[in-house]
This record gives structure tokens, sequence and C-alpha cells, in this order.
């Protein structure tokens, strides 16, 4: 097929957003309730909103831990087998998660389809959102605001303001929060982050983030169906805009459209982006200038997301980074004296030496997560910080939502990260901050 790009001009950008919408807390040791019973009165009471893959997949890390209890499972399809045909493979759903966790030898736990529901509960002290990005925020602030600690999927929110407002009610409510970048709890993308941090490349001067590549053709079935009775479509939608029913742009496939998610991009740059501002040392901080460059747009009007993209960034220092799906996947540091990549299941340096266990880069230590859930639950019983807080989420996102911007307006920008605004560009920061809601709902 002929690669087709085209631009989201402002308006375009506009539309969609304006519809649409420091103690760090490891598990050092396995904690005793992993190997015996744990009291009724010790145990961490969880509701779980978004059953979708992702959700299962959280479910399984939440029933490894003994010392929790699933309480109540949320959303809005009863039941479904994601984008296969209907009786093919796993199923997901608020009833196959019912199930799911009896099998598992647990109590069947509660079921609704509002979230709302959840997050009022006072039998429950935490919450995992593992909904499509266009809910993250929504679900999150209900619960934080229900006092509720929060354990939600990356990207941590779908538009820039929205995660301004997680992180200010996060620090206001001294509310435990994790960001689904388990990244952070793995040992090769530990060990990165020590080699760089104790000086081993030398001086950093260039960073590549590898990211796969979007939707350049339709994924599933187009035709507009009406949406079966157990699926509440109209409660799917929420804040974002109500698009015509169809495969291609439902489970699994909706993060293709700008409505309900940020394409692959913004899928992706919460994990290995996300590496590459811990390594550098960035997580309260960011880029100080953004360009989006050469984005190409599938030929069909079902996404609106690239395909192919790159944002290129400069860091202070004179540290430059290259976001791209033509990039090698996974994290690259080059410094004057040396480089290394690291991706899920591998690390490569260029010296042989420093990704051998033995090798000892330097007196700065990383704590052990043993976990990216048990360390979350960890920080619930604790009240310290997350391996993956809310401001890291958020942060690791930016470039994301900064190059989004600058695809729209056409310029590069530049950005103070202290302050989190655009500089001297008053429609690009306009723009970048734009979150109205589909009525009735809102971020207050």
């Amino acid at each position: 097929m002929t690669h087709h790009s085209s631009r989201m001009n402002r308006r375009e950008f506009g539309a969609v957003a304006g519809a649409a919408m420091a103690a760090t807390c490891f598990s050092v040791t396995e904690t005793l309730a992993q190997t015996r019973p744990v009291a009724p009165s010790d145990r961490i009471r969880i509701g779980v909103i978004g059953l979708g893959s992702r959700g299962f997949n959280l479910l399984d890390e939440l029933l490894k831990l003994q010392d929790v209890d699933i309480v109540v499972v949320c959303d809005v399809d009863r039941f479904h087998y994601r984008d296969n045909a209907w009786g093919k493979g796993q199923a997901f759903g608020r009833d196959a998660a019912q199930q799911h966790v009896e099998k598992k030898g647990r109590p069947k736990p509660d079921s609704t389809v509002d979230f709302r529901e959840v997050c009022s509960r006072s039998d429950l002290d935490a919450v995992v959102v593992a909904t499509p990005d266009h809910w993250h925020a929504i679900c999150t602030l209900t619960a934080l605001r229900s006092g509720k600690d929060v354990y939600c999927e990356k990207p941590v929110t779908h538009w820039f303001s929205e995660g301004l407002e997680v992180c200010r009610e996060v620090q206001a409510r001294e509310s435990v929060f994790q960001t689904g970048s388990q990244q952070r709890s793995d040992p090769e993308f530990r060990r990165a982050v020590e080699l760089v941090r104790n000086g081993v490349l030398g001086k950093i001067e260039r960073v590549e983030v590898g990211l796969p590549s979007g939707y350049e053709n339709v994924q599933g079935d187009t035709q507009v169906l009406v949406p079966r009775e157990d699926l509440d479509y109209e409660f799917w939608c929420g804040p974002a805009p109500v698009l015509p029913y169809m495969q291609a742009r439902h489970h699994r496939w909706w993060r293709g459209h700008r409505a309900y998610g940020g394409g692959v991009l913004m899928d992706w740059i919460g994990h290995h982006n996300d590496i590459a501002h811990w390594a550098l040392d960035l997580d309260a901080s960011g880029p100080t200038r953004v360009e989006a460059v050469d984005w190409q747009f599938p030929p069909t009007d079902v996404y609106n997301t690239p395909w192919h993209y790159a944002i290129h960034c400069e860091y202070a220092g004179g540290i430059t980074s290259v976001i791209s799906d033509q990039n090698q996947l996974g994290t690259k540091i080059i410094g004057d004296s040396g480089w290394l990549h690291v991706t899920r299941g591998k690390l490569t340096t260029s010296d042989p030496r420093w990704s051998q266990p033995k090798f000892q880069p330097g007196k700065f230590q990383l704590p052990v997560s043993r976990g990216h859930m048990r360390n979350f639950i960890d920080c619930v019983r604790s009240r310290e910080t997350c391996v993956a807080s809310a401001e890291i989420g958020h942060r690791s996102i930016t470039p994301g939502h900064l190059g989004y911007v600058s695809q729209a307006v056409s310029r590069p920008l530049r950005w103070d990260p202290m302050k989190q605004t655009i500089v001297n560009d008053a429609e690009a920061d306009q723009l970048l901050r734009r979150c109205n809601y589909r009525s009735p709902w809102s971020l207050t």
C-alpha cells in the first residue's frame, strides 16, 4: 500500500480534544503475607475497573498476592472475546472476571457496570483502573476523591491537563498512586539506569527511544453495528464522542482514534521513554524543546493517530532524544564513553563487561522493587511513594502530548519543564490544555 502522509491540523486536534477530552517504597523482602495466612483486618481490599485483556493481566497479578482480596469488579461490558470471533479465545468482561477469580480459589467478587459504585464503597482500600485511556483520569480522580489509593494503567492520562489534575489530587490527599509502567520493577531496566547514573557511559549525549509503529491499516471489521445488549456503549464512550460502533475501533483497537487513545505512540511512550527519563534523572522534569517530525497517518477515517512518527527533543545540558517507531525497540543511551540498549528481556552494552552481573557500576544503587503490583500494595500499607508515581507517569508521557501539539501547529515548541508551559506560544499552550468533556462528565 502507498504510504499516505497527512497532518491533523490545529482545528482537527482541537475538535477531538475539546470533545473528548521523594521517598520511594520498594519491597526489599517478601512480606510474611506471601508465605502464611493474613488476618482479615490486615488484608488490602481492591476493586478493579476495566476488565479487558490488560485488566485480566492485573487480576492475575493481584491473585498472586495472598494478602489481597478482590472485592468488586467493574466493566460496562458483561462478556466479550476482545477482537476474536464470538466464543473464540479467552473471555473478558465483568462476568468472565467473576468466574476467573472463582477458578483461582478466591471468593466471587461483586460486580457492577458503574465505576462510581466501586469508588464509593466503604469496604475498599484501593482501586485498579485498566480502562481505555479516555477513562483513566475520571476513574482515578473519582477514586482519589473517595479516599481510595489508585493503581492506574499507562498512559496515566489521555490529555495533558488531566495529568496535571491527577498529580495535584494525589499530592493534596497524600494518596498512594502507581502508574502501570511496570518496567520500573524489572531488574534489567533498573541495571541500565544504574549504569547511566553511575557515569559508566561518560557524559550522556544522545538518547534513542524505539516504540512500535501504529496502525497503518484498519484492524478488524469496519461494519457499523448496533451494540450488543450486554454492552453499554454510551457509557463506554463516556466523556469522549460517541463514534459509530465497530469492531475496528472497539476492543483492542480503540486507541487508533484520538477520541479514546493516543495511538501506539502514547501506548508505549510510558514504557521506553519512562526509562530514558529515569536514567537521565528527569522524573520531575522534561525536555526544553520538542518537535514532531515526519508523522504519517493511515488512509482511513477509522483512525487518526500516526502509524509512523518521530519526536525530536532537547534537554538541558545538550542531550538530544529521538522518540520514533524507526528506532530499535527499547531505550538506547549514548555517552562519550560508550552506549547501552535495554528492552524487555535484554540489556546490551558497548563494553560486554558492563552487562555482566558481577560488574559493579558504582555507589549509586536503586532500591529493589520485587514486582509492580507488590510495590503498590506495600506502599498502600506504608504510605510511601510508589516506584512509578503519578508525576513520574505524567512526566514520562509529556513529550508525546507535546508532539501531538507540535504536529498540529506545524512548528517546534519551547517547553519550560518546571512551569509545565509552552514558552512564547499561547496558541500551542492553549491547545495543549484543552480538556472539555462530553456532558455530563467533567474533571471536577
